[in-house]
């Protein structure tokens, strides 16, 4: 990226946050502080009202604003792709918010541009597997979680509990949403249990937000409770040896699995595992168990061939 290019980037970015910091600038165009310093001078020099202090980053005078800004084809194709995710993997009020926005991206695009999005429409596809279901109304709660984290207000929730099957009502703080497995998960601290919970949104039939409010700062970021958590756990690696022939067979379970690599070894192929639960990981194993081989850890052979003998025990 030419210099020209990368201020007027720059200029992009700081306009998108309140504040941004020098080292966050840095680390996204690969330059150092010292250049970090010398564009953003530039930018002050061509009369951009920005507001520097030390520790805390740049910003850009409040009440300041440049035209909009015109988005390059590659830019406006990353849109639609994404647009093809939200509309699959979302719900129902996320999906319309997302589509009011690229009507906005797409009423700025040149006509050549516009036309372009209009041929890849239909070469851009995102298909979900059996096991996902689109969130109907009694689930459509992304939306009205994400409000109650920015109003910092508390969340009122009726949940069910998979592990007890049971509907409870629950008040809780929410940290953060992410998508895993096929479902969407809250992460919040939850005033029942006076502890972080982690919340499957598509067994929340109603989610209202209260006017109490709660001190957001004091929970952890989203980012920092995940880290830690996985942490916590205690995970058992687990190294296993396949005939390649069924390695595609386990493409897609395997990550559910805890995989974290593989290798080639003679006509075999090596996986390597995190695994939270040795029985889990066992059952697993017994469907493909005649074409593989237990490195370790000792504990998973042993849980296998005792599985195998209570199921020729009953079979006999």
């Amino acid at each position: 990226m030419n210099r020209i290019d990368r201020i007027s980037a720059i200029l992009i970015q700081l306009q998108s946050r309140r504040v941004v910091k020098a080292s966050d600038i840095a680390e996204r165009f690969n330059i150092s502080l010292r250049t970090v310093y010398r564009d953003v001078k530039t930018l002050e020099e061509a009369g951009i009202p920005l507001i520097g202090e030390a520790g805390v980053g740049y910003s850009i005078m409040d009440g300041y604003r440049l035209p909009p800004v015109m988005f390059t084809r590659e830019e406006a194709t990353a849109f639609l792709t994404a647009e093809k995710f939200v509309e699959k993997l979302t719900d129902t009020t996320t999906m319309k918010h997302h589509q009011s926005a690229m009507y906005k991206v797409r009423a700025i695009l040149k006509t050549a541009e516009k036309d372009a999005l209009e041929d890849l429409d239909s070469s851009i596809e995102v298909l979900k597997s059996h096991s996902q279901k689109r969130a109907g109304n009694n689930t459509d709660h992304i939306q009205t979680i994400l409000d109650s984290i920015v109003q910092k207000r508390l969340l009122c929730i009726d949940y069910f509990a998979g592990h007890s099957q049971e509907f409870t009502k629950r008040d809780v703080e929410p940290v953060g949403v992410f998508f895993l497995d096929s479902f969407w998960h809250l992460i919040a601290f939850c005033r029942l249990r006076n502890d972080y919970r982690d919340f499957r949104v598509d067994r929340m039939r109603k989610a209202v937000i209260s006017d109490i409010t709660y001190n957001g700062s004091k929970h952890p970021t989203l980012k920092a409770y995940i880290a830690q958590t996985a942490q916590e756990k205690q995970l058992e690696t687990v190294v296993i040896r396949i005939d390649k022939e069924i390695a595609h067979h386990l493409d897609y379970q395997k990550y559910y699995c805890g995989f974290v690599s593989e290798k080639v070894i003679g006509n075999k192929i090596e996986m390597t595992f995190l695994s939270a639960s040795i029985e889990g990981f066992a059952r697993w194993f017994m469907m493909f168990g005649d074409q593989a081989e237990i490195q370790q850890p000792q504990e998973l052979a042993n849980r296998v061939k005792t599985i195998a003998a209570a199921i020729t025990q009953r079979n006999n």
